[in-house]
């Protein structure tokens, strides 16, 4: 198999690559400038191409898979799964944005007809939380609702820094009966009981809220992390002036100056899951897990998945369709309590 890295010049793209290599894989490095892609493929000895996204069904001849690393995805995804869909290439990425899940999702039947696994969200976002969902709808599955939690150490790249601007403004997202709805951000509060110890969350945007409900056909999904109750206050009356364009554009400068942890902060720092879903008459089960950084974490299920993605049906998936709910397991460092159950109702 020859697969590849896109977005080698960026904070994750390159961690990947590095991975692999350590791991012995030889995956070819690429990008859109090769004044940045050169000198990381020298370091590490790989080959690699410089082509733009307009230009990928050229620059992904021979490739079997493209680990697909260059964000924003909502504006760098779709040339890349139309690239993907013209040359049988299986698609993988470590996006988070809700509105990109969606948009794979709707070209599940062109993937089948290609031939073409279309698997984005294979980092931090959303592997560990989607398989927890998985583990809880295999534990009860008449559950009608689903809350996942998370909480990351250790600081942003410039990459997600760049896409947390781009979201700005936008304010809180929730699947409900269903169908995805826009909500105040931090609409709901309630205890987490992450394993090093319970946190006060409040409901955000997360992919999930696209994921977990294509996973597990759970109707009721809400993403929640530690958000201050104020920011949901006030988030009705700054997201006009987020979405100003003066706003958008000094956000971006100052995300570019962000750089991700080094191995040091990131060997310190660990990331926690938890989830619980519930049905009608009263049951509940709940998981909770513990990671490695979220970028480590990122980088070892990217490596991994490139390895086990050609044995998957063709299709649009979720992490948890691809490769099941015991996937997050297989990561280095992670460690998993549940599912378990009872009737504690959620706060």
């Amino acid at each position: 198999m020859t697969w590849m890295v896109y977005g080698v010049s960026g904070f994750t793209g390159a961690l990947v690559a590095e991975l692999a290599v350590a791991r012995g894989e030889r995956p070819v490095l690429a990008g859109r400038s090769a004044e940045k892609v050169r000198p990381v493929a020298e370091r590490l000895g790989l080959d690699h191409r410089v082509f733009p996204l307009g230009r990928a069904a050229e620059g992904l001849e021979g490739i079997d898979v493209v680990a697909h690393c260059a964000g924003p995805f909502s504006a760098t995804s779709g040339p890349m799964v139309d690239a993907c869909l013209a040359t049988g290439t299986h698609y993988l990425d470590i996006t988070g944005e809700i509105d990109v899940f969606e948009a794979v999702a709707r070209r599940h039947d062109d993937a089948v007809a290609a031939g073409v696994v279309l698997l984005p969200g294979v980092g931090f976002d959303v592997v560990p939380t989607d398989c927890a969902a998985a583990m809880l709808k295999r534990a009860l599955p008449s559950a009608t609702h689903l809350d996942l939690a998370f909480v990351v150490q250790g600081g942003a790249s410039s990459g997600t820094a760049l896409t947390a601007v781009e979201g700005s403004g936008v304010g809180g997202r929730a699947r409900v009966g269903g169908v995805i709805r826009g909500v105040p951000l931090g609409h709901r509060r309630r205890t987490a009981h992450f394993r090093d110890r319970d946190r006060e969350v409040g409901a955000i945007p997360w992919g999930d809220v696209s994921t977990a409900y294509r996973s597990t056909g759970i109707p009721n999904v809400t993403t929640f992390t530690t958000v201050p109750s104020l920011l949901g206050k006030l988030q009705p009356l700054t997201a006009p002036l987020l979405r100003t364009s003066a706003a958008r554009k000094l956000g971006t400068a100052l995300a570019k100056r962000v750089g991700g942890p080094d191995a040091a902060k990131r060997a310190r720092t660990r990331s926690e899951v938890f989830g619980e879903a519930w049905d009608d008459d009263g049951n509940r089960v709940r998981v909770a897990l513990t990671g490695p950084n979220a970028y480590d974490l990122t980088a070892d299920s990217v490596v991994e998945a490139a390895r086990r993605v050609s044995d998957v049906t063709p299709g649009a998936h979720t992490p948890s369709s691809a490769f099941g709910a015991e996937y997050v397991r297989a990561l280095d460092g992670v460690v998993v309590d549940g599912p378990t159950g009872g009737t504690t109702a959620a706060r």
